[in-house]
């Protein structure tokens, strides 16, 4: 039943990385490939049915955190407390410019909330890929199994590299979703994923380089997998000719990357560092065998439904 929750709970990770991704990679890219008034009102069109259903997948990535392992979901809080409070702040503010943006026909309005916009996406694409690359090298743990460094802790080399990473990344994934979805930014969307495309695989060899490296845990051979599927998903993004399936090449370059997160981190949730120190895994940090079991089902079962109402109403809006 472990086992299972960490399988859940990877999976509901990697849902919102592939949803809210696009819609922060178009964040990312607002300013540069958007040029006048127009096409960043069209930008935002091309995220305006999903930006806000797309976050829920965090707020389900977080209760189920809480339920099933609340000693990590504890230690997680304490450490990263402060850099909960700045995602908050981002959240608020990108939804308050996509919001608000269109209330006044003014340039200066319209250019205020496009700064805005952009700036929250690209901290908050920065941020999560920091955060992901602290989990993957560990984090100072004192006895109690609690936080026990500093902010600047957190700003290390490989978490930073890890950041960078997540950044391009979804840059990326929006290039290809506004080339898919916007004929008035496909053009320029087109020639950003190109340059992006470079960028993405140089910074995809050597954090796989540097995973390799500070990583406590021995790798096994089935750990290639993962990056594999990531090389191919990224190799399709660069040469598939139809928008529809590069996008989709994307989104199977980041399940490839959450995929490779996953499998290095098992079984921990929480890896202390300096490398093999022990930390949270999926035994010292679940709750007891009954309510872990009631949780994994629950959440299960809630899965398969948002799942299904959320393949529903994408094909109805797509369409």
């Amino acid at each position: 039943m472990n086992e299972a929750a960490f399988v859940l709970l990877a999976f509901i990770f990697t849902a919102y990385v592939l949803l809210d991704g696009y819609d922060l990679g178009v964040g990312v890219l607002h300013l540069f490939v958007a040029r006048t008034d127009e096409e960043r009102a069209a930008s935002l069109r091309t995220i305006g049915p999903f930006w806000s259903g797309n976050e829920v997948a965090l707020v389900a990535a977080g209760g189920m955190l809480f339920a099933l392992f609340p000693k990590a979901y504890a230690a997680s809080f304490s450490g990263f407390y402060l850099p909960f409070m700045v995602v908050l702040w981002l959240f608020m503010g990108r939804g308050i410019a996509i919001e608000l943006r269109g209330h006044f026909a003014s340039d200066l309005w319209h250019g205020f909330w496009d700064v805005v916009f952009s700036a929250c996406s690209i901290l908050l694409a920065l941020i999560f890929g920091i955060a992901l690359g602290n989990v993957l090298r560990g984090v100072p743990l004192d006895s109690q199994q609690y936080f026990s460094g500093t902010f600047g802790v957190l700003l290390n080399w490989y978490a930073v590299l890890v950041g960078v990473l997540a950044l391009a990344a979804l840059a990326l994934h929006g290039a290809a979703f506004a080339a898919w979805r916007s004929a008035d930014l496909a053009a320029r969307a087109e020639r950003a994923a190109g340059a992006l495309w470079v960028i993405v695989l140089g910074l995809f060899i050597v954090t796989t380089w540097a995973t390799l490296r500070v990583h406590p845990m021995p790798l096994g051979p089935g750990l290639w997998i993962a990056p594999s599927i990531a090389a191919v998903g990224l190799v399709a993004t660069r040469f598939l000719k139809r928008r529809a399936w590069r996008f989709a090449a994307s989104g199977l370059f980041l399940l490839g990357l959450m995929a490779a997160a996953a499998g290095t981190l098992y079984p921990y949730l929480l890896p202390s560092y300096p490398a093999g120190s022990g930390g949270l895994d999926i035994y010292n940090s679940a709750p007891a065998a009954y309510a872990l079991g009631t949780g994994v089902i629950a959440f299960s079962v809630g899965l398969v439904v948002v799942a299904i109402y959320g393949t529903l109403t994408a094909r109805k809006l797509l369409h």
